[in-house]
């Protein structure tokens, strides 16, 4: 690769990378945070919410990176651009491949990269995530006992707790068992732990009272006394596997006997058309980007700004893609949408890259669009004279 064709990847990549990081920790913080529960209902450890937040990284990935992709290589060219180091390559009879070889082969290192995450990192990490949050939440110590709070963790079973301690320990225990029909048990102990398995509570100095349908009360003091939790940590069916957690694999070829592709077999097929498309918009992207500002262009040229441009563009083609992958659920021949959009905006492109032509915006679009301005213009608080001068 040429120094300039170097120079120019290297300027494509760093604008990419400063367009992609703010936006992707704005959407991870806001999704790391409505997930604050696990630790403020469940009791979880800050070091269990920092594992969790790390898995939900990779799942933004590829949704923010197309993104980030137009805008490195839209603005990259727009500032050469006014810098006029477009015009200098021209006039240097540098081949217009100068500039595309380096925005095409970032923008298919972004595809590979975004097909590599969203089809084999992405599955794992989300179940992982899943895994980690219904162990968390299937935990008595994390979902059913709340700190000064009555639980129904049965019909008939209420817990209560004043103070939560390290290494499962439990101050304060009442316990309400109505489960039997032929008597009520109330539970009450200074303190108490959970087993590691989750399936037994040692209760320490308290009392039992029984209650009889008849009214009679017997109380029972203890200084140890043992509670079975099994029965509320047992699952009684395998937990539901959604197909975003499926591997590309499974999605090409699923398993009929599997129980949740029987249920949802309808996303598991819009799932898999989603994962073939979607990695092809950083590259048609790149190519929508160099379109519109691979040229170089005189300032006092009136047109859109490249990046306004592009983005619509990209906007409106990620729209599409979303809508049409959404009605392959319930319309299977909507499967050949998904494909056409992102392959046809990619075909448009390259023709008009090959062609040579510059996109312009129609003459009633231009003549509309300085219409506008002229009229904002007109209502600013100073305006410009003839000669540039304030009015």
């Amino acid at each position: 690769m040429k120094l300039i064709e170097t120079y120019i990847l290297r300027r494509i990549a760093q604008m990419t990378l400063a367009a992609l990081l703010p936006v992707l920790a704005i959407i991870w913080t806001i999704q790391v945070l409505g997930r604050i529960n696990l630790v403020t209902d469940s009791g979880q450890s800050i070091g269990s919410f920092m594992t969790l937040a790390s898995l939900i990284l990779p799942t933004i990935i590829p949704i923010v990176l197309p993104f980030a992709v137009v805008i490195g290589i839209a603005q990259t060219l727009t500032a050469m651009n006014n810098d006029s180091e477009l015009a200098v390559i021209d006039a240097a009879a540098a081949p217009r491949s100068t500039l595309l070889k380096p925005v095409l082969f970032f923008a298919a290192l972004m595809s590979v990269f975004s097909f590599t995450v969203s089809n084999f990192v992405e599955p794992q990490v989300r179940g992982a995530a899943r895994t980690m949050v219904a162990a968390a939440y299937a935990d008595l110590l994390s979902s059913v006992i709340e700190e000064k709070n009555f639980r129904s963790i049965q019909d008939g079973l209420m817990v209560e707790i004043s103070e939560r301690h390290s290494g499962r320990v439990l101050r304060g225990i009442f316990i309400v068992d109505q489960r039997d029909p032929a008597f009520d048990l109330v539970y009450y102990a200074r303190e108490g732990a959970v087993d590691a398995n989750g399936t037994s509570l040692t209760m320490k100095d308290g009392e039992v009272h029984r209650k009889t349908p008849d009214g009679k009360i017997s109380i029972i003091r203890f200084d140890s006394y043992g509670f079975d939790l099994s029965d509320m940590t047992k699952s009684e069916e395998t937990p539901f596997q959604a197909a975003s957690q499926r591997s590309l694999a499974f999605l090409m070829n699923p398993d009929p006997a599997d129980k949740s592709f029987q249920k949802r077999a309808d996303s598991y097929r819009a799932e898999l058309h989603k994962r073939l498309s979607e990695w092809l918009f950083p590259f048609v992207y790149g190519l929508i980007a160099f379109v519109i500002a691979g040229d170089a262009r005189s300032h006092r040229e009136a047109r859109v700004h490249p990046l306004v441009s592009s983005m619509l563009i990209a906007f409106l083609l990620r729209w599409m893609s979303f809508s049409a992958a959404n009605a392959t659920e319930s319309q299977p021949q909507m499967a050949l949408v998904v494909y056409a959009i992102p392959l046809a905006a990619g075909a448009v492109a390259t023709a008009i890259i090959i062609s040579g032509r510059k996109p312009r915006l129609p003459t009633f679009a231009r003549d509309r669009l300085r219409s506008i301005w002229l009229f904002v213009e007109g209502r600013l608080p100073f305006r410009r004279n003839s000669s540039g001068g304030p009015a």
